[in-house]
């Protein structure tokens, strides 16, 4: 461990450096004006893997942007660890409410980060968390202490739904062999208590159309008479909630597992201060499903939010018009069991049922992914709790986490193999939002504790 700590302490200014002209570039795979910045990313992280040790490295094409693939091969009788990792990022949107641009990045210290937090799209998600594992590549070669066999398959969509993963995975999957699969897109609960994600939420993501008359207009000659489109999506919307905040679609909840009370109980013990949370995001109480903890609500349990709507005339001052359509995005985030195709067909077909007959309503899904849990029982998780207690001097708490990364059930399902997620961030690192950052802390530390990983998951393998 004082190896590990030494190095990273002797490098440190280089590891930030670099990071920092990752994060320069503004890889928005949603975008297609920054096409260009994505594939220079893909480049500067094949440039990255060949020099920090990797024996082969290539761009491997997809339908859409490529994956960076590299691997270090020191004996085939010995474990693999397949690292996985994203190098896109999300739009920088409402660029006004960030206090530095974000893509020059800049350390500021902050209340939760004495040390200083990297302020950058991509700091956290992924680029910072992905990079760890390149620079923890560097140092075991560099000191000759790579115990097993190593691949990487950092991809340039997920940010999109990863639409060309499952086609690269599926005709790859001898190259992609491997005996765990390691990630860090995750969080912990703070730096002084490290926890480990041990499921993940799944998906649905939907766009939703209502269209009424055949062209905008006037609100004075025909409001009233003529449905508005927007109006009535406000509705429709409104109604996929009871007053318990219960989702009201149909079959929605028939799968849903109902977690034992020493389960949740369980669940309970990791560390959670209310007033914080709300004081941190500036609310007056928090919301959500009935008898249900906060936790329990963003983890556990499934969700369906809005997360844009829009139409009709949004511009500088007033223009009296109903718009012949109005639009949502809207995503439902799963718990095991729930098959996010099955749940998107159960949305569409209640979404049309209840739009009344003014108008007419075209579901258009976008992309999904089921939910994942890791046994906590496995070899895998076994080594990273011990690499998390060596580094952080404190037993990690299992927890599941609300977010969603589609890809680790299709991993399971092609390459046969378990995901470990070993994240760093926190929760309030901003990650989609305007301001995300990385503490200087936890893109280090992440450094010196994925080596930790490695040699305990090949001493338990044998």
């Amino acid at each position: 461990m004082d190896n590990i700590k030494n190095y990273v302490g002797q490098n440190k200014d280089r590891f930030i450096n670099e990071l920092i002209e990752l994060l320069k570039i503004p890889s928005v795979s949603a975008d297609s004006a920054y096409s260009q910045d994505v594939i220079n990313t893909a480049d500067a992280v094949l440039a990255s893997l060949k020099a920090a040790g990797c024996d082969k490295v290539e761009l491997c094409e997809t339908p859409g942007y490529p994956i960076v693939y590299g691997e270090k091969t020191i004996d085939p009788a010995l474990p693999t660890v397949l690292v996985y990792g994203h190098y896109d990022v999300q739009p920088a949107d409402p660029i006004e409410l960030w206090t530095s641009p974000p893509f020059e990045p800049v350390i500021k210290k902050t209340e939760l980060h004495p040390e200083g937090a990297i302020f950058a799209r991509g700091a956290c998600d992924d680029k910072g968390q992905m990079y760890m594992h390149v620079k923890a590549l560097e140092y075991m070669v560099q000191n000759n202490n790579l115990p097993c066999n190593v691949k990487f398959m950092i991809e340039g969509e997920e940010e999109v739904g990863s639409p060309s993963l499952a086609w690269f995975v599926e005709r790859n999957q001898d190259k992609l062999k491997n005996d765990v699969i390691l990630i860090s897109d995750t969080g912990m609960i703070s730096n002084e208590q490290p926890s480990i994600t041990t499921g993940l939420r799944g998906l649905s993501y939907v766009e939703v159309e209502v269209t009424g008359p055949n062209r905008d207009l006037h609100s004075g000659l025909y409001g009233g008479a003529v449905a508005n489109p927007i109006n009535i999506l406000a509705k429709m919307i409104a109604s996929l909630h009871d007053e318990n905040n219960h989702i009201t679609i149909p079959g929605f909840y028939d799968k849903v597992e109902e977690l034992s009370r020493e389960e949740r109980d369980e669940m309970a013990k990791a560390p959670f201060s209310l007033d914080a949370y709300k004081k941190a995001l500036d609310i007056e109480d928090v919301y959500g499903e009935a008898t249900y903890t906060t936790n329990e609500r963003n983890s556990i349990r499934p969700t369906l939010d809005v997360n844009g709507i829009w139409g009709g005339y949004t511009g500088e001052g007033a223009k009296t018009v109903i718009a012949s359509k109005a639009y949502a995005k809207i995503s439902m985030r799963l718990v095991p069991a729930q098959d996010w195709n099955e749940i998107t067909e159960l949305f569409t077909k209640h979404f049309t049922a209840i739009a009344p007959k003014g108008v007419r309503v075209k579901v258009t899904p976008h992309h999904g992914g089921q939910a994942y849990v890791t046994p906590i029982d496995s070899i895998g998780y076994q080594a990273a709790a011990k690499a998390y207690e060596e580094s952080f001097g404190v037993k990690p708490i299992p927890v599941r986490s609300g977010g969603s990364i589609p890809i680790v059930a299709l991993f399971e399902k092609e390459l046969k193999s378990k995901t470990i997620m070993m994240g760093f961030g926190l929760d309030s690192d901003a990650i989609h939002s305007p301001n995300e950052h990385y503490g200087i802390f936890n893109y280090l530390k992440g450094i010196e504790t994925i080596p930790l990983f490695y040699k305990h998951f090949t001493e338990l393998s044998k």
